[in-house]
């Protein structure tokens, strides 16, 4: 006991070491704890030699990472998932799984007698980091666009891929049908007393003890473990429970309490997780990181081809396409959970796991620059995959048809440049006051749904990258007599309000430029720049909010409201 206790301690320690390292040199901290294990365990300075300890540390922190990965899978957002996420995650999905055992299998890797070295591959390959996507996407402020929203609908249904394959993982040395669908009874016998449970019985407990936090973590924490242990019984594993019960959990009214109760825990045992994986990674030979390499060149390659295909035969654009490939080009900490499950069960090689591990560790360092420069590679990309016939939204631009850009020749009196919540309530509240003004305006973006939706309508709208020269020219810039951008600079793509204002003051000396300031100091410099007029989004919320206060002060908060709701009832806004 005072053994794992020590261990313990080494642990945590060397992780923060190795942490604060890794942010100052912005790298990602899951590296930095695998390399603090690798450091103190048995193929590094030996510190922590006991097989029993680094198993029972890695134990803890897969239940935890479990049970959390389940407490944020939403199943109302899978049932409610769009056709798009749905085709592209099961383009990806299957695609994925159908290159990985090909290829894996054709690297002379094993697949049945015991060794499942190429499955256990092409599962790992075919799921992608949570914890690297939404860190950079939340960066770069992308969560809630378009290729955002189908990045992480994908993540989501991955890890319900994974959940079948881990109830199906136990029964790989002997994989016969009726043993296949017996594990999935196994597990539908589990889930569904799970959510039965949960529906009827854990909220009537959890409402009793929500002013009491302390016995709210500890209730979830039982359950946790409550669950794990039933599986285990099943000859699932505590893993697999524990993953059940987060699920369970995940649309529990107190979710979220418990998510927030739980994530200080979470992370101190996910980071023991990651420190006990870096223990067993041995020094690497020269096989071992020539098949490391190969698996994230595959990771990549797969990547780009089964998630890219999908988007693209849906008609969303290249760019569209593009980004949700290259958001997903690396491994999931949930694949290293895969991985160390077959190698404790003797499913894998030491070696093969070293290898996928080495994989994680490369995509994960790689994998973060490429996404910071996200949008600018897609910029490159899409010129030779043109060239190479593959057509995007605006192919239909020089054919001159109506309707998808009108033609070169029709230009619109007002050009808005840049198409988000503000230009779509700009446009709902053009309809609402004088519906004539549409037929004066152009929109241009390059968001597919934007398109595609506006095209219905009627509306005239040209699919373009506004940062781009050449689409301000096709929009008829130099003709406008008012151009809008409203689009702030932190959602901008490769250009900024004071970039576009220069360059549509080049194309148009007499254009009258609307142009939006984040900060109050941008407001003189788009002055400066050509702006005729600058709106500052802050100052109109803030006579919104002033003139509520009044409105509750004097006890007309309920007619504010009603107001309000009358005016978003007769609102058709593109974008909800």
């Amino acid at each position: 006991m005072h053994e794992l206790i020590g261990n313990i301690t080494l642990s945590i320690l060397f992780a923060w070491l190795l942490g604060l390292l890794a942010h100052f040199s912005r790298q990602p901290l899951i590296l930095a704890y695998l390399i603090a294990g690798f450091c103190i365990g048995p193929f590094g300075t030996g510190w922590v030699k006991s097989q029993e300890s680094i198993n029972v540390i890695s134990e803890l922190g897969l239940i935890f990472m479990l049970f959390m990965i389940g407490l944020e899978i939403d199943l109302k957002k899978i049932v409610r998932a769009g056709p798009v996420i749905l085709f592209a995650a099961g383009g990806q999905l299957l695609g994925g799984s159908v290159l990985g055992i090909l290829f894996f299998v054709a690297l002379g890797l094993s697949l049945g007698g015991g060794a499942f070295d190429a499955l256990y591959l092409c599962v790992a390959c075919a799921l992608s980091s949570t914890v690297i996507i939404v860190k950079v996407l939340y960066e770069k402020r992308e969560l809630d666009t378009l290729p955002g929203r189908v990045t992480l609908g994908i993540l989501v249904l991955q890890d319900v891929f994974a959940i079948l394959f881990l109830a199906v993982q136990p029964s790989l040395a002997d994989l016969k049908l009726t043993v296949i669908l017996f594990s999935i009874a196994r597990v539908g016998v589990l889930v569904a007393t799970a959510l039965v449970i949960s529906r009827y019985i854990l909220p009537w407990l959890f409402h009793h003890i929500a002013r009491r936090p302390e016995l709210v973590l500890l209730g979830a924490l039982a359950w946790c473990f409550l669950i794990g242990e039933v599986a285990e019984r099943l000859s699932l594993s505590r893993e697999m429970g524990s993953l059940v019960a987060g699920v369970s959990l995940s649309t529990f009214p107190y979710a979220l309490d418990v998510t927030a109760k739980l994530t200080t825990l979470r992370d101190f045992f996910i980071t023991l997780f990651f420190v006990a994986l870096g223990m067993t990674i041995p020094v690497p030979n020269m096989s071992v990181i020539g098949l490391a390499l190969t698996i994230a060149l595959f990771t990549v390659v797969s990547r780009v081809l089964t998630t890219f295909t999908p988007l693209y035969l849906m008609k969303q654009g290249l760019r569209a396409s593009l980004l949700p490939a290259i958001n997903l080009a690396q491994i999931s900490e949930f694949s290293l959970v895969v991985i160390q499950t077959g190698a404790i069960a003797g499913h894998i090689k030491p070696e093969t796991a070293s290898a996928a591990s080495f994989a994680f560790v490369v995509l994960a360092v790689l994998s973060t620059f490429v996404m910071v420069r996200s949008d600018e590679l897609t910029r490159r990309a899409i010129g030779p995959l043109k060239r190479l016939g593959l057509r995007d939204l605006d192919h239909r631009h020089g054919e001159g048809e109506e309707g998808h850009g009108g033609g070169h020749g029709e230009v619109r009196r007002i050009v808005v440049l840049g198409f988000f919540r503000a230009a779509s309530a700009l446009l709902a509240e053009i309809e609402r006051q004088n519906p004539l003004l549409l037929d004066q305006i152009t929109v241009v973006d390059f968001n597919p749904q934007v398109y595609q939706t506006l095209l219905s309508r009627g509306q005239h709208v040209i699919y373009g990258d506004i940062s781009n020269v050449d689409t301000l020219l096709h929009a008829g810039v130099g003709k406008a007599e008012i151009v809008i951008l409203s689009v702030p600079d932190a959602l901008l793509k490769g250009a900024t309000n004071e970039k576009l204002v220069r360059h549509i003051r080049a194309l148009n000396s007499s254009a009258r430029i609307v142009a939006t300031a984040d900060l109050l100091s941008d407001v003189p410099e788009l002055y400066a720049a050509g702006a005729d007029y600058v709106t500052v989004t802050r100052l109109s919320d803030a006579h919104e909010l002033f003139a509520v206060i009044e409105a509750a002060d004097a006890g007309l908060l309920e007619d504010k409201r009603a107001e309000l709701d009358a005016v978003l009832s007769e609102r058709r806004e593109v974008l909800p």
